[in-house]
């Protein structure tokens, strides 16, 4: 009897040891499910068929065919130049936990611009992925057969040249042309630019003959140009880019001007750092497949990868070039 005794009693003191190992087992699974990221829902401020969408549809069907994610989600939210979209995701933030937003050089114009109240800042930063340079591009049966040839038009009479863009007036696109003719010696403020909400729809201009130049990036129209709908004229690169390499730089035809646009990925404000660098780390390991280099060199992007506190810094730099440059093209007081 009293050893039957001194086993219960053995049992009842053992029972709350018990207890928290199971809770802590049961407890620590969940978390590092929750914490783990096995789908993306890539958050897109634009319309199909623009930058913004080919980055980011690209590089979710890398990561899920490199295994790197299980799934891939798209969500296409057009509106005031980004503004709908980063306004979604900082109001929905508690339920944007697998959301990451891409963007690009605009987030940074835009905000300048007051166009929306928020900037990066408003956002999580998780790294700037690829760089795509300015292009001025026309369609196949235009009658520019080369930049000069615009430029010659445009000193004769600006107000002929209608230039099309996935942009606000102000924005990337615009400076694009803005700075191409600038370097030209003309006037950037008498560029006749015709925007569009993003990219698609600008190459839909260009080629209904709505404008006759359309201002861009190469990775934008890379297909479209093989697929012969398009020209490229002149590209605003230090160099010639290897998947256009008979596309003549500015620089080549005289004109000393370069622009380069970055695009990138944000998460929702108030996620935590370890899930932030968790997505950072799922964009590195990307860039040394076989699929992501597919990818890459079909849409012409340039390898760019900036994590987390360097993508902020680079940010924060960028907003102060490009604050200086929009003010002295007249885009900013």
């Amino acid at each position: 009897m009293k050893l039957i005794n001194q086993t219960i009693l053995h049992r009842a003191l053992s029972f709350p040891s018990l207890l928290l190992v199971s809770l802590v087992l049961l407890i620590a699974v969940p978390i590092e499910a929750q914490d783990s990221i096995k789908k993306i829902h890539f958050l897109v401020p634009g319309g199909a068929g623009g930058g913004w969408d080919t980055t980011a549809r690209g590089i979710g069907e890398v990561l899920t065919k490199t295994g790197l994610i299980a799934q891939a989600s798209y969500e296409n939210m057009s509106g005031g130049g980004s503004g709908k979209a980063i306004a979604h995701i900082i109001e929905t933030a508690r339920r944007q936990n697998n959301t990451l937003m891409v963007n690009s050089t605009p987030i940074v114009l835009r905000s300048l611009k007051r166009v929306f109240p928020q900037s990066f800042r408003d956002l999580t930063p998780i790294a700037a992925v690829i760089a795509d340079y300015g292009a001025l591009v026309v369609r196949k049966d235009s009658k520019y057969q080369d930049w000069n040839q615009v430029v010659r038009d445009f000193r004769a009479n600006p107000r002929k040249i209608r230039i099309a863009g996935g942009s606000v007036r102000g924005g990337m696109d615009h400076l694009v042309a803005a700075i191409a003719f600038q370097a030209a010696g003309e006037n950037p403020k008498k560029v006749r630019y015709i925007p569009y909400d993003a990219g698609g729809k600008a190459v839909a201009g260009l080629l209904s003959g709505e404008t006759q130049v359309l201002a861009t990036g190469v990775g934008e129209v890379l297909e479209l140009a093989k697929a012969g709908q398009v020209r490229i004229l002149v590209i605003a690169a230090e160099k010639r880019v290897a998947e256009a390499p008979t596309v003549p730089t500015l620089k080549e035809l005289g004109y000393n001007a370069i622009f380069v646009n970055w695009r990138g990925f944000f998460a929702a404000p108030g996620i935590s750092d370890q899930r932030a660098d968790k997505f950072a780390a799922i964009l590195k390991k990307m860039y040394s497949t076989p699929e992501w280099e597919a990818v890459r060199s079909r849409n012409g992007w340039v390898n760019l990868y900036k994590p987390r506190a360097e993508f902020v810094t680079f940010l924060e730099d960028q907003e102060r070039q490009m604050s200086a440059l929009m003010k002295k093209l007249g885009f900013l007081k």
